[in-house]
């Protein structure tokens, strides 16, 4: 017997078969969990007059157009979670939503830059709060780990009970 046979490892294992199993069910657990999040938060901004005071507190845009966005921000992520939870345009769905994390990063970063002391009305409430009650840092590093999920999800958007496949819209 050959010394180099016995000491030599086993070959490597592909864990390409492994990754095309799993992803896919990575992929649901994300859309679902992200559609969960984006239904929570467009859910917690009703009445829309809490949406729109939220909005507002930022001072970052003139009055109507603040008013424009608290209206129509609460229907957006419900049009994002719904299109996640069938999975339809899942790749650009995904993609949408991470860019309104981003967004929604570079806000709270500015209103802790500009020394507001806001609550980010994110789930609900929005406006002026004490300084010691504003909780900038855990909003960002939230809404860092839903753009993750966003971007898993574009990235790899192929997953199970989606329409994207029967309407021909992944191969």
């Amino acid at each position: 017997m050959d010394t180099a046979e016995t000491t030599s490892a086993p070959p490597a294992r592909d864990r390409t078969p492994r990754w095309r199993t799993v992803q896919p069910w990575l992929t649901l657990a994300c859309r679902v969990g992200l559609a969960a999040v984006l239904i929570t938060a467009a859910v917690s901004k009703y009445p829309p007059a809490l949406s729109v005071q939220a909005v507002e507190a930022y001072d970052l845009f003139p009055t109507d157009l603040a008013r424009l966005i608290g209206y129509t921000l609460p229907l957006f992520e419900l049009a994002l979670a719904v299109l996640l939870l069938v999975g339809l345009a899942t790749r650009y769905t995904a993609a949408v939503t991470t860019l309104l994390m981003i967004v929604f990063i570079a806000g709270i970063v500015s209103a802790m830059a500009r020394g507001l002391s806001i609550d980010c009305g994110c789930f609900g409430g929005g406006g002026q709060v004490d300084p010691e009650e504003t909780t900038y840092g855990l909003s960002i590093a939230r809404d860092i780990g839903f753009a993750a999920l966003g971007a898993f999800i574009a990235i790899w958007p192929r997953s199970p009970f989606a329409l994207d496949r029967p309407l021909g819209l992944f191969r």
